[in-house]
């Protein structure tokens, strides 16, 4: 960028950035690119007249990169998602196609992405949703996970398409195509708009059976459908063979992220926070297994009183719970 002349600039600005609607004030004040990797926020605002502060924030950031590529050091993953894609492809695989036209507007792409706090998208993209928003920078999260590396996320993507495993990077579409293969598939449309997807299921320690049993529109009383839900997202939960896992690739370059994708995904399974398999404290973890909690299969007092204990019974010594659950 410190070679460019003012017709460079001006090209960047409109074609790559996407912002021809400050051309011209860039042709009257930045005539090479040695200029353009001075600017500060300030002059982006008072020179350029860049009042959203969204696209001051992505020119910003478009030039902090840049200057460090100056090193020899290449422009970041992110540089690849621009703000078409992740105004279109990106919010649609989150689930969340309903924003496009915002993001459109604030031309939000990959650096700006990376940047978002729960904050931001309230104040200055208007997502007052709070689940939306915990969507959305999951959906971040995910993206940081793998270093913003495009081709890694579709080519992991690519290979669970047909397959129930990795699920954490699956899409809006991908969790609805589950959904009808567990033969729910007249509550899957009902996901469409409410942006829930891999990430979501995955690393949102609030997200069990009930959310999404919620999501879905299944009633409350429908207590057989809650339960082959609980058991289908139980079975998703289960980690992969330790052969299985050597082979699949994480998607990040380095070996330090590799091994910390790892063990968050180890450990958010050893401590019981993880959705897929639930969430149980020590009061509800018999229970749970049993679903007497969610399905109602016994009142209290029958579960204590169903199955007499007589003397040399076999079951002498379990408690009413234990039985129950057998």
């Amino acid at each position: 960028m410190s070679l460019w002349r003012a017709g460079a600039v001006q090209a960047w600005l409109e074609v790559v950035m996407g912002m021809p609607m400050y051309l011209r004030a860039c042709s009257e004040n930045i005539k090479s690119g040695k200029v353009l990797l001075g600017l500060t926020d300030e002059d982006l605002e008072l020179g350029l007249g860049i009042t959203n502060p969204i696209h001051r924030r992505k020119l910003r950031l478009a030039i902090e990169d840049y200057r460090r590529a100056e090193g020899d050091q290449g422009l970041s993953k992110a540089s690849d998602m621009d703000h078409h894609w992740v105004s279109t492809s990106w919010l649609s695989d989150v689930g969340l196609p309903q924003y496009s036209q915002t993001f459109q507007t604030h031309l939000v792409d990959g650096r700006v992405l990376n940047s978002l706090s729960r904050r931001d998208l309230e104040r200055l993209l208007n997502i007052s949703d709070q689940f939306h928003q915990t969507s959305l920078l999951l959906a971040i999260q995910l993206l940081q996970m793998l270093s913003f590396d495009k081709e890694a996320l579709q080519a992991r993507r690519a290979k669970c398409e047909h397959q129930d495993r990795d699920p954490i990077v699956w899409t809006c579409h991908r969790v609805m195509k589950w959904i009808r293969d567990i033969d729910l598939k007249e509550f899957a449309e009902n996901l469409q708009g409410k942006g829930i997807h891999g990430a979501v299921m995955a690393l949102d320690p609030s997200f069990d059976t009930d959310a999404m049993a919620k999501a879905l529109g299944i009633p409350n009383n429908k207590h057989m459908l809650h339960r082959h839900l609980y058991e289908e997202m139980k079975t998703l939960a289960v980690p992969p063979s330790n052969s299985e896992q050597s082979s699949e690739p994480i998607g990040s370059s380095s070996p330090v992220a590799v091994t910390r994708l790892a063990e968050e995904r180890m450990s958010v399974r050893r401590s019981g926070k993880s959705p897929l398999r639930l969430r149980a404290n020590s009061h509800s973890a018999e229970r749970g297994l049993g679903f007497h909690g969610s399905c109602g299969s016994l009142p209290r007092e029958a579960r204590v009183q169903a199955v007499p204990r007589v003397k040399g019974s076999p079951m002498h010594t379990y408690k009413s719970v234990e039985i129950t659950n057998v």
